[in-house]
């Protein structure tokens, strides 16, 4: 295995949590699967989904594009914040 592929394995057990690289690449790869589709087991992917909302609507709040990208493998939430003057 390259230096390079190890230090991404690597990164990717930390970024997703898991002990293992062999569990880490599972997650990645629901994910993508998630997020392609395209596949049987998931024939439209957030990022369509995501896309074909803002071209109905024109644009999309972060709430709705937290509500598309959310999954198990990386849960995504959006909190918006609003203030005027001092806090």
């Amino acid at each position: 295995m390259t230096d390079s592929r190890e230090r991404r394995l690597d990164n990717l057990q930390e970024a997703t949590g898991e002990n293992t690289k062999s569990k880490a690449l599972d997650r990645a790869a629901e994910f993508y699967l998630r997020m392609r589709g395209d596949t049987t087991a998931v024939p439209t992917g957030a990022f369509t989904e995501l896309m074909e909302r803002a071209d109905e609507k024109g644009s999309v709040t972060s709430e709705e594009i937290a509500e598309i990208l959310d999954t198990d493998e990386l849960p995504v939430k959006a909190e918006t914040y609003w203030s005027i003057g001092e806090d």
